[in-house]
């Protein structure tokens, strides 16, 4: 059965054509942290941030009053003859409705209005494609500041009759120290290219949400059509913020300069950030890695075309890319890998207008040696340019093993194999994982050894108890946490954003005011040990997450570059 959104008319999901076009963020991330090309190979994971001992429950599914629903027996209105039948499921909270067409035709759905009185959770599930492997996924990641006990639901799915329901269910969790924790995550195996069900804790607060009509033609039969909700009307029991924001705004001033870093900060909110339990002061990362304080450092860069089609750019766009970014003060740029001539265009542009290079090795597949086709044609292309004065850092894998792409052993290993082949570069390498996985003794153990700086991806966006104003507290606190894992070693963030459009995620909202609120936050707090993602929004990401923001990283104007 063909599955697919509709948005006031029938709307697929593309993905990009390349085999590295994927990123992280939209596989498993969080997310969404790019065909960077299994790029729909994920699920967004919802981030709880507890402080202390905590208790996090849930509230019923509150009373709802909307005008009247489809039924699950009538026919909706056709512009041509009826379709034999639809149907559709009762809406309890504004998610997607699927409406279900069993032959073709033109399909009129009328619009539906629901109202919330309360704020609800509900487990809303998400779909993802995966190639054969076995996947980690779901689960909740909370941070505690100390040794504590937590009860936290989670998202999981039972399966009766051949029936998968996606639930919510409450398990108590002993946290033995202060750290990030991932609880209860599902660990599934398929044995070829199949397409999961990964369930996810989602919060709707209480206002009034409208579906508008949708008109549609349907080609094949049965189609199932999701159709979305608008942006909510809060009620007047609540000022909650609304769930989804739309991509593009003109009411808000982009900052393109940054304060000076300031002994006194305000937050918009009394919070406390996890950090580090030294409070020892950190030096600069090893090897000179980062920028002046209170700047923008590096900034990610895929070289390629931001539609659906997710083609290559030409040499001539990306020097105007680079151009532009040198132009904003950014002196470096993160790549993910070494297709669409990444090496030789990036690399000519970067030398031409003075900026660095972090240079990637993409894991995108099970296969986590230089055995994997896919890595020996990356060391190969990076041994051929050689470049190294212009190479500040090389990430061998990006969340490889987040993904289950690699064993941390299997990781050190590669990491020892590249130094050994790129013999003309004397600087540091390392490998950007989530935080959670760094706290993780057996990768710590593993990977600290032939590591020279702690790389870590850290979005704010996904954890729920921090607004825009707080990201460069979280961003900070995360830095911090990474700084005191290698013994010696500083830590660096190698992907950090906000989102312009999406659904917000608890207190995180999406918007163009807010990302640039964010990424002025960030920039003031640790932008000068930070690689902000990414430079361009990007059609070719998947749209079908739970927060649908991974098309709208794009953070170009956030920073004042000029495209």
């Amino acid at each position: 059965m063909k599955a697919t959104f509709a948005v006031a008319a029938l709307a697929g999901v593309a993905s990009a054509g390349s085999i590295h076009h994927r990123h992280a963020h939209d596989a498993f991330h969080a997310l969404e942290k790019k065909n960077y090309d299994n790029a729909t190979c994920g699920c967004t994971t919802i981030y709880s941030t507890y402080y202390g001992e905590a208790t996090l429950s849930f509230p019923a599914v509150p009373t709802t009053t909307s005008t009247p629903l489809t039924s699950s027996t009538a026919a909706p209105e056709t512009a041509t003859s009826a379709p034999e039948t639809v149907t559709s499921t009762a809406v309890v909270v504004p998610t997607p409705i699927p409406q279900t067409c069993s032959t073709t035709g033109v399909y009129t759905f009328p619009a539906t209005t629901i109202t919330l009185t309360d704020s609800t959770t509900v487990c809303a599930p998400s779909t993802t494609a995966v190639p054969s492997g076995t996947y980690t996924v779901g689960g909740v990641t909370t941070i505690v500041t100390t040794a504590t006990t937590v009860t936290c639901p989670y998202a999981t799915v039972s399966t009766s009759e051949g029936v998968t329901t996606s639930i919510i269910a409450t398990t108590t969790y002993v946290c033995p120290s202060a750290g990030t924790y991932t609880i209860a995550p599902t660990t599934t195996t398929v044995s070829e290219s199949t397409t999961i069900t990964v369930p996810v804790v989602t919060t709707y607060p209480a206002g009034t949400y409208t579906q508008p009509e949708v008109v549609t033609t349907i080609t094949e039969t049965s189609t199932i059509i999701y159709c979305p909700f608008d942006i909510p009307t809060p009620t007047a029991i609540t000022t909650a913020v609304p769930t989804t924001y739309p991509a593009a705004s003109t009411s808000s001033a982009v900052p393109t300069t940054y304060p000076a870093v300031s002994t006194t900060s305000v937050a918009s909110k009394a919070s406390t950030y996890p950090t580090a339990s030294s409070s020892t002061a950190k030096s600069t990362p090893t090897g000179g890695l980062g920028g002046a304080a209170g700047k923008p450092w590096g900034i990610s860069y895929t070289p390629y075309e931001t539609s659906e089609s997710a083609g290559c750019k030409s040499a001539s766009e990306v020097e105007k890319d680079i151009a532009a970014i040198a132009a904003a003060g950014v002196t470096t740029v993160r790549v993910y890998s070494t297709d669409c001539d990444t090496l030789p265009n990036v690399g000519s542009a970067a030398a031409k207008h003075g900026l660095k290079m972090v240079l990637g090795i993409y894991i995108d597949s099970p296969g986590c040696d230089a055995s994997n086709p896919s890595v020996t044609e990356q060391i190969s292309a990076i041994k051929s340019w050689a470049q190294w004065d212009l190479v500040d850092l090389i990430s061998v894998g990006n969340e490889a093993v987040f993904h289950g792409y690699c064993q941390p052993s299997e990781l050190a290993s590669l990491v020892t194999k590249c130094k050994g082949e790129f013999s003309g570069y004397s600087g540091p390498y390392t490998t950007a994982e989530t935080v959670n996985i760094w706290q993780q003794s057996d990768f710590s153990s593993a990977i600290c050894g032939v590591v020279d700086v702690v790389g870590a991806n850290a979005h704010a966006f996904f954890n729920t108890e921090t607004d825009a104003s707080q990201a460069g507290q979280f961003v900070k606190g995360q830095l911090e946490i990474v700084d005191d894992i290698c013994k010696g070693k500083s830590g660096i963030i190698l992907e950090t954003g906000w989102p312009q459009a999406g659904n917000a995620m608890g207190l995180a909202v999406p918007g163009v005011a807010q990302q640039a609120e964010a990424i002025a936050s960030i920039v003031k707090e640790c932008g000068d040990k930070a690689v902000l993602f990414s430079l361009t929004s990007d059609k070719w990401k998947s749209a079908d997450t739970a927060c649908a923001c991974e098309q709208y990283f794009g953070c170009a104007e956030a920073l004042g570059i000029s495209m």
